[in-house]
């Protein structure tokens, strides 16, 4: 079974150099914003707010508003997960909390503002935001950023963001997907852990086979294949690609995109092509899609398909000095650093 999978992840614009530098220098170097996918109607038990934090993760945050606001966890609710080494803004949802309650809420050096946005019905939920927008820093950048930067930015923009899992799923050694390998099929062993904990290395497994999927199709993220289960962007549905040429036309707007397999009860494996590429991967886990989906029934886990590609929207930069500034949007779930890694190439 191969190890230490994430340090050898490919870069769609590996025809252009990186321009190298260092980031989260400072907290601020690392700006998020959520963009919300709804406002509160006005009325209904959840409160929400707009808060802006620094150097605080998104638990820790919910850990605050529960201790300072007397709500319990349970009642606090979020769309996204946002880093701690940052300065973000992100909707928070607090039942049965008054907004003369927020007063408690104090602004610090952590918690730096805190909007009321009004009242809502229904608590906010995970996903439910329309993207985040980044404005990052990068320090230390090659004399030659200024002519690479704005070529690897448009590549990503045209074609996609390659759409890989961040080395933290698989801890600090980089095999917790070795654990979720093992869970899979010793029942005895999955009883005596606590199902959140289990499901993280079963994801973490998930992670690195759709990793691997990724790599081999890096060069074609963008190319719909006979067989591919094709995601539709507007609402993540799936359909399976029986005319490749006229689905490229679809693609090549960003109507849809091809996927890879989070293996499970229920996901769909790809024909044809892409099919050969998925079992190829799982064999190399010395795994198969029916050992893996009858896996799935045993743990009660569904599994998905997943994009290959994220849209990178709007994006911007500029340079002063030895720092380039860039900002971008991406959807849910887009992680940031995969842009980086492009810009860089030092990851």
């Amino acid at each position: 079974m191969p190890t230490r999978v994430e340090e050898t992840l490919p870069y769609l614009t590996h025809a252009v150099a990186g321009i190298g530098g260092v980031i989260r220098t400072t907290p601020e170097d690392f700006r998020v914003e959520e963009k919300p996918l709804y406002l509160p109607c006005g009325e209904g038990e959840h409160l929400y707010l707009s808060i802006t934090k620094r150097g605080l993760s998104t638990p820790q945050l919910v850990s605050r508003l529960s201790s300072t606001l007397g709500v319990k966890a349970q009642g606090i609710g979020v769309a996204g997960l946002k880093d701690s080494r940052a300065v973000t803004t992100q909707m928070v949802s607090l039942q049965h909390v008054q907004p003369d309650a927020i007063a408690r809420l104090v602004p610090d050096e952590q918690v730096l503002s805190v909007e009321i946005l009004g009242r809502h019905r229904n608590r906010l939920r995970t996903g439910h935001h329309a993207g985040n927008r980044f404005r990052l820093v990068i320090r230390k950048i090659e004399p030659s950023a200024s002519a690479v930067a704005p070529l690897i930015l448009e590549e990503l923009a045209r074609r996609g963001v390659p759409n890989f899992f961040g080395p933290q799923r698989q801890g600090r050694d980089g095999t917790n997907y070795e654990v979720g390998a093992a869970l899979l099929y010793d029942e005895k062993r999955r009883a005596k852990m606590p199902r959140s904990k289990r499901i993280w290395y079963l994801n973490a497994y998930q992670s690195i086979l759709f990793n691997r999927i990724l790599t081999k199709r890096i060069d074609r993220i963008d190319r719909m294949l006979v067989g591919d289960w094709a995601m539709k962007h507007v609402n993540g549905a799936c359909f399976q690609v029986e005319d490749a040429a006229a689905e490229q036309k679809r693609a090549d707007v960003f109507e849809i995109s091809p996927t890879g397999v989070l293996f499970g009860s229920r996901a769909s494996w790809a024909d044809g092509e892409p099919g050969e590429i998925e079992r190829a991967v799982a064999a190399e886990f010395d795994a198969t899609p029916e050992s893996l989906q009858e896996a799935g029934k045993a743990c009660g886990f569904r599994g998905e398909r997943r994009s290959l590609r994220v849209k990178l929207e709007n994006p911007d930069w500029s340079i002063q000095g030895d720092a380039l500034t860039v900002s971008f949007t991406l959807p849910p779930g887009g992680y940031a650093t995969n842009v980086l890694r492009e810009l860089m190439k030092n990851a």
